[in-house]
């Protein structure tokens, strides 16, 4: 996890696209200049950002199902609930699942784990757009194809 760059997805484990559902992984950095202000001497993801790595997982399933033609952005957030504290250190199990798609939009329906406790989930809603450059598309090819998993 690099939270100032916002790249919350550290490893993705597994897509399944004819269950269009996809599980990754993220441990949170021991030190980040996001915990000298949220909170000294107790540090704490933020829930935005906790809402940003729902949204990543989902982004991405949702680009895998299109072959990365478009670009998904975040629209909307329903039924979102923060239901524990996270901090340095706390490795992260995310799912995403599509529920709905047609039409420009997708809605996914998405959950973080720690230690098999639900710690984040929401309902999310995304806008798909055409990328607003070759040069964006190939980046995040790339970036995505750097957090698959090898096969053990």
């Amino acid at each position: 996890m690099q939270l100032e760059y916002f790249q919350m997805i550290d490893r993705i484990t597994e897509v399944d696209l004819e269950a269009k559902v996809m599980h990754a992984r993220s441990t949170v950095p021991d030190e980040s200049t996001v915990f000298e202000g949220h909170f000294p001497g107790h540090p704490l993801v933020p829930g935005v950002l906790m809402i940003e790595t729902m949204a990543q997982c989902s982004g991405i399933l949702i680009m895998h199902t299109i072959d990365f033609a478009k670009i998904p952005l975040l629209a909307g957030v329903k039924e979102g609930k923060l239901r524990d504290f996270v901090g340095p250190r706390t490795a992260l199990e995310i799912k995403a699942e599509i529920e709905h798609e047609g039409s420009g939009f997708a809605v996914t329906r998405a959950e973080i784990r720690s230690q098999g406790k639900r710690v984040a989930n929401a309902q999310l809603t995304f806008t798909i757009m055409p990328f607003p450059s070759d040069e964006l598309q190939g980046m995040i090819r790339q970036q995505v194809a750097g957090m698959k998993q090898e096969p053990a």
